[in-house]
């Protein structure tokens, strides 16, 4: 059993003045792999990969630049609040009026700012585990490849290939904070901080809870698991002061004046979209199975230990939401895999710091299974890497990714539409059912007629929709379409060729230009 304190004791100092042989070879080879990854992230925060909801995050920051008392919705032209509208966004969009960048410029702060609040929120909280040297980079590694045998991306999830494309996102950064969070509460929890500590830390989570609402879930569950985990527990003064943070957490999203945060809890429409959360499940996470093996070590010598805890309410929270059909909760699955990751990361660091210890005093005190996790944990991290090598050709020419690595599976880049912008105005509103271009067009400004996204605060979304799937329906008429158009002040239409809708050749409209997969841009120029 270990000592009943948050921290491991430390090792009492060998006998002999200068390490064993070898004992310095894994950390070492652990941070260059690191520095490595690290290398190819920035890249990444230059590129700027594009898949997924970049174009909502930066339509965000176009609509506020714009206006930034009242935004109104980022994706359609109408004046409805939005949950995107945080802190952290209002923040960056602050830098680019002082500083003039462009939107992407800004993403690619974004992106910079949540990868160092990562990395090093990451290290924090994995050092309140354990002071082994390699613990730290073992943890990164882990975090970063220890998925499964596909790439998988999802804003929240921390894997290379996740990271790539979602460095810029609003969920990085939040669950950076997170991770500071755990680590701070658990160091006020040992340490005996005070009033003010305890405020500052629930200023931290209600800022995280406003930046990304699903990790705000995520924070939430780490707090449970560092104040049930933290020993002696909270009592009589210490519950106090962690009702006083709550306090704080729970009044600045319900001060927030850019939405409503309560009207949260109502729901929109978000379980459907995350439903793909739960498939494929063996691919995408089998190799985290190695970490689960080393939490439950951890479990099986302290019925408290914090990672263990933050995994079974991660677990709990996940399956409800596959057993209720709530699939939206599946966004808690990061409490999962963070706690069995770092698990993994920090039993293997002192794995290592043992065995060094036993051959420097001639031991032979650890059992063989501990003695080969550092192999197990290097043969996962090797197949995790392999997995997600795809994204090499983010960054890298065809040519320039070493042969073996070529045919690696990839989450495909979109299709960009800056030949669009060149013709659309910010603020134009653009008819389209084209999958890429809802979800893209309105980061360089213009607006959509259907939002790409399910949207609590926009009341004729339903509406919207169904104007636009009738617009493009082979059985509208001419007059019907045109009504459609001047209702929602439709200036500019973007169409497939083949696709229904009005022609080409149609008297109200005027060929702008033509881009790639047979995609035509018209100008409304009657109704």
């Amino acid at each position: 059993m270990s000592p009943p304190t948050a921290f491991r004791t430390p090792r009492p100092p060998l006998s002999r003045t200068f390490p064993p042989r070898g004992a310095g070879l894994p950390r070492r080879t652990a941070a260059a792999a690191l520095l490595l990854l690290g290398v190819l992230l920035l890249l990444m925060v230059v590129r700027l990969p594009w898949s997924g909801d970049l174009g909502m995050h930066a339509a965000v920051l176009e609509r506020l630049r714009a206006d930034l008392i009242h935004p109104g919705n980022p994706l359609v032209d109408e004046d409805t609040p939005s949950p995107y509208y945080s802190p952290w966004t209002v923040a960056l969009a602050l830098v680019a009026k002082a500083t003039g960048w462009g939107t992407f410029g800004v993403l690619r702060l974004a992106g910079l700012a949540g990868l160092v609040l990562l990395a090093t929120g990451l290290a924090a909280f994995t050092r309140t585990f354990s002071r082994a040297r390699t613990a730290v980079p073992l943890a990164l590694l882990c975090v970063l490849l220890l998925y499964g045998v596909v790439p998988f991306a999802w804003s929240g999830m921390l894997g290379l290939a996740s990271l790539s494309l979602t460095l810029a996102y609003p969920g990085t950064f939040a669950l950076g904070l997170s991770c500071w969070l755990w680590a701070l509460l658990r160091r006020a929890r040992t340490a005996g901080w005070g009033l003010p500590g305890h405020l500052g830390l629930g200023f931290l989570l209600g800022s995280v809870l406003l930046v990304h609402q699903f990790t705000g879930v995520v924070a939430v569950l780490g707090v449970l698991a560092v104040l049930l985990g933290t020993r002696p527990g909270p009592a009589g003064t210490g519950w106090a002061l962690v009702a006083a943070g709550g306090a704080v957490a729970l009044a600045l999203p319900l001060c927030w004046p850019y939405y409503s945060f309560p009207a949260l809890l109502g729901g929109g429409g978000l379980d459907p979209v995350h439903r793909a959360l739960y498939g494929r499940a063996a691919e995408r996470f089998c190799l985290v199975a190695v970490g689960v093996a080393a939490l439950g070590a951890r479990w099986w010598r302290d019925r408290r230990d914090p990672l263990a805890l933050l995994f079974g309410l991660g677990v709990v929270v996940v399956s409800a939401g596959w057993a209720s059909g709530h699939y939206a909760w599946g966004r808690a699955l990061p409490a999962v895999l963070i706690a069995a990751q770092l698990a993994l990361a920090v039993e293997t660091a002192e794995a290592l710091d043992d065995r060094g210890a036993d051959r420097g005093a001639g031991g032979g005190r650890l059992r063989s299974v501990r003695r080969g996790l550092p192999v197990v944990a290097v043969a996962a991290l090797l197949a995790g890497a392999w997995a997600q090598a795809g994204v090499l050709s983010y960054v890298l020419r065809r040519e320039a990714v070493p042969p073996g690595l070529r045919e690696a599976p990839v989450i495909a880049l979109w299709p960009r539409f800056g030949w669009v912008a060149t013709h659309v105005p910010k603020g134009a509103t653009v008819m389209t059912d084209d999958y890429y271009a809802l979800r893209m067009l309105p980061a360089y400004g213009p607006y959509t007629v259907a939002p790409a996204y399910p949207d609590l605060f926009l009341p004729d979304e339903k509406r919207r929709r169904d104007a636009t799937r009738r617009y493009f329906a082979p059985v509208t008429s001419r007059a019907e379409r045109l009504g459609i158009l001047k209702e929602y002040g439709v200036r500019w239409v973007l169409r497939k060729n083949g696709e229904a809708g009005l022609l080409p050749g149609d008297p109200a409209l005027r060929k702008a230009a033509r881009g790639p997969g047979g995609r035509v841009l018209l100008e409304v120029v009657g109704r």
